[in-house]
């Protein structure tokens, strides 16, 4: 037989418990549908079937000669050098964007091969350096 001091205890760590459960439940479900992470074109490619109405993101490389600019928005191809996925997005790019640079376009897919952004984030290496930075460094050098 339990005694009243050992009940309490028991209770104390159920509710504990309880308590912790609940708290790691809704931190799962606020990161899971606050989090975006970037898929490649072949993951989107593997994929058997697409939300078109979900916002997702897309990043790889911007192919060589695949941008196409005309006065409302901006088009060019995002690879992994396996697929490609053709992006149309009206805003302005980063200064960044470049052909041959990384890229990360968040929108919603329209099939595995067209993708309307809403929003362009340029990737660079761990190498980049800011141009103001760069001749400051090439100045005191000299």
């Amino acid at each position: 037989m339990l005694t009243k001091k050992v009940k309490n205890r028991i209770l104390f760590l159920v509710l504990i418990f309880l308590i912790f459960s609940t708290l790691v439940y809704f931190i799962m479900r606020t990161l899971d549908k606050n989090i975006l992470y970037f898929s490649t074109p072949s993951e989107i490619n593997q994929t058997e079937e697409i939300n078109t109405k979900r916002v997702i993101r897309i990043g790889g490389m911007v192919k060589k000669q695949s941008i196409k600019t005309s006065s409302d928005n901006i088009q060019f191809i995002i690879t992994d050098f396996d697929h490609d996925i053709l992006v149309v997005y009206s805003g302005t790019v980063p200064n960044l964007f470049a052909e041959g640079k990384g890229v990360v376009a968040e929108g919603k897919l329209k099939d595995k091969s067209f993708f309307i952004a809403n929003r362009i984030l340029a990737k660079h290496d761990e190498n980049y350096m800011p141009q103001k930075s760069k001749k400051n460094m090439e100045y005191n050098v000299r």
